[in-house]
């Protein structure tokens, strides 16, 4: 061999090692970079981020295979601007080509993907692609998700070396992943413990059922990252559970919604008393009656609050956006202990109204004792002396005055007595009280508007709100959304019951057309004059935003 030959294959040995040298060194910083993390999402995008830039892809992915282990939950992509992936449209789950490394977890390199059998070719405004290489990502012996690179830079097909190198890559990730998760599973687990004290310490500072429901509600929504969190519980005479909070994604239009024992993932888990997940909520054939998750939400889980098996006490809905992560089984058990702590806190909550309201009708058991047993004894008393010294006043206008006075205190013993009476059969009555009346004339109300009425509710509206004064506001709720399903056209209606001190307040609002200054008002009218037979008002608004908002109001005690 001549030497010039000798010494260009030489040179040609020195930069095949130089470029596996700079390459091993590369995935060195691969490696390190992707461990050096314990943010499960920073150390998914710096994995596929690292594995493009290892075989000079063009495009790259990462896919995380689901609960199901069918379809992908997640997929995160570089190569592909923000306006590419909004024009593509809907992230894959994972079938035709991508979903054969899921059913084959093997390496799978490809000189022209669309030529494989299971290839179904690019959606509209998919970016061309030919070359392909697909890894598994193995975390414990258990397939975590895929990595799939296209489009080597230069036009060449993906060697073995490039293989090999993302298989390397694919080992470290799969520990990164895994400390990955054991640290955010421990975080979690903290925050969890610190809601738990925090729910308590709130019960024991005397707070409010309501509020309770609120924290509980707020504090899984920020631990478990979800958009919305609605709590849904179950009132008697109401086919349904009741949303009595929402927070996040427009969590105001679902206050108040009857949600279907069947068909949506808040009954499925209140009738099992267990988990109920789902991928993408929206799209699920197993809840076609779902109304809580909206599009734009994908991944939920219903958790029963209660024991495991039984019958729960409510529900907590929880779901994140489109493309997040799906809950997982590590998400699951804290979510459960979690529930079952709020499940204890509702019950001790309600075990405190309840002897609140024991204390309260033992009070007026005594109060009603001691009016008659000492306050009507000294009035007949005071009678019976005025009647017997009447007999002795001589002067005729003095007499008249005297058995004025014993009439006064007849009528007076007649009201106490009338009021005893009350004292003992106030909130005695059987039959529904007025929250269930409301509640269940709003899941009424849905089929005829052709969506669920929003309902929210406020102060003592079971205690304080006389019968007689209920019935009127029941008659006036149902003419109210019977006006609003014959002549609103509205897409949104919202009704609001309040009981104060001295007044109820009933108000319905919607974003429909409004009422028309020469229209029919016979049925206003009479709303109008019930309230003014009751002492009350009846007022139409017409808000900034448009629509119409209707306030009946009477007093709570009409003096008859």
């Amino acid at each position: 061999m001549r030497l010039d030959e000798l010494l260009d294959e030489l040179q040609v040995r020195i930069n095949a090692v130089r470029s596996t040298r700079d390459r091993v060194h590369s995935l060195l910083e691969a490696v390190v970079s992707v461990g050096r993390e314990l943010d499960l999402a920073q150390v998914l995008r710096r994995i596929v981020e690292a594995a493009a830039l290892l075989v000079d892809a063009d495009y790259g992915a990462l896919g995380v295979i689901g609960p199901d282990g069918r379809t992908l939950s997640q997929f995160l992509t570089v190569g592909l601007s923000e306006e590419e992936i909004a024009a593509i449209g809907p992230l894959p789950a994972g079938h035709g080509l991508l979903g054969e490394v899921i059913h084959h977890p093997e390496p799978l390199r490809l000189t022209d993907l669309g030529a494989h059998t299971s290839s179904y070719g690019f959606p509209a405004h998919h970016p061309p692609m030919r070359t392909f290489l697909g890894v598994p990502i193995r975390v414990r012996d258990e397939v975590f998700g895929n990595l799939y690179l296209t489009d080597k830079r230069g036009g060449g097909d993906f060697d073995p070396e490039d293989e090999t190198v993302i298989a390397t890559l694919s080992v470290a990730a799969g520990v990164a992943i895994d400390n990955a998760r054991l640290y955010e599973g421990s975080q979690r687990q903290q925050r969890w413990l610190k809601a738990n004290a925090e729910i308590t310490e709130s019960l024991l500072s005397g707070s409010s059922r309501q509020a309770v429901l609120e924290l509980i509600a707020r504090r899984a929504q920020e631990i478990t990252g979800a958009g919305l969190a609605d709590i849904s519980m179950p009132v008697a005479g109401v086919d349904g559970l009741v949303v009595e909070f929402a927070a996040g994604a427009d969590g105001a239009s679902r206050q108040g919604l009857v949600v279907a024992f069947s068909g949506t993932l808040t009954g499925a888990a209140h009738r099992t008393g267990r988990p109920v997940t789902a991928v993408h909520a929206p799209a699920d054939e197993r809840f076609p009656a779902e109304p809580q998750v909206q599009e734009g939400l994908g991944p939920a889980v219903a958790v029963p609050l209660g024991t495991a098996g039984r019958e729960s006490r409510g529900v907590l809905l929880l779901a994140r956006a489109a493309g997040e992560p799906a809950f997982g089984e590590n998400e699951l058990e804290p979510l459960g202990a979690f529930a079952g702590q709020a499940a204890i806190a509702l019950e001790l909550a309600e075990r405190r109204r309840d002897a609140e309201q024991i204390a309260l009708l033992e009070e007026r058991d005594r109060i009603a004792r001691d009016l008659h047993d000492l306050a009507i004894q000294r009035l007949f008393a005071t009678g019976m002396t005025l009647q017997s010294a009447a007999r002795l006043v001589e002067h005729e206008g003095a007499a008249e005055r005297v058995g004025r006075a014993v009439e006064d205190l007849d009528e007076t013993i007649k009201i106490i007595r009338s009021t005893i009476f009350g004292l003992r059969t106030k909130d005695r009555e059987s039959g529904p009280g007025l929250r269930a009346r409301a509640a269940r004339a709003i899941g009424d109300a849905a089929t005829t508007l052709g969506h669920p009425p929003r309902l929210s509710m406020e102060g003592l509206l079971d205690t304080d709100v006389p019968p007689r004064i209920a019935d009127h506001v029941m008659a006036v709720l149902g003419e109210l959304l019977s006006n609003a399903a014959r002549h609103a056209q509205a897409t949104r209606v919202g009704v609001n019951l309040k009981a104060g001190a001295d007044e109820i307040v009933l108000t319905v609002s919607d974003n429909g057309v409004g009422i028309p200054p020469q229209g029919r008002r016979s049925g206003l009218s009479n709303l109008a004059e019930r309230a003014r037979d009751l002492g009350g008002s009846f007022a139409v608004e017409v808000p900034d935003e448009g629509g119409s908002r209707l306030v009946w109001r009477a007093p709570l005690h009409t003096g008859t």
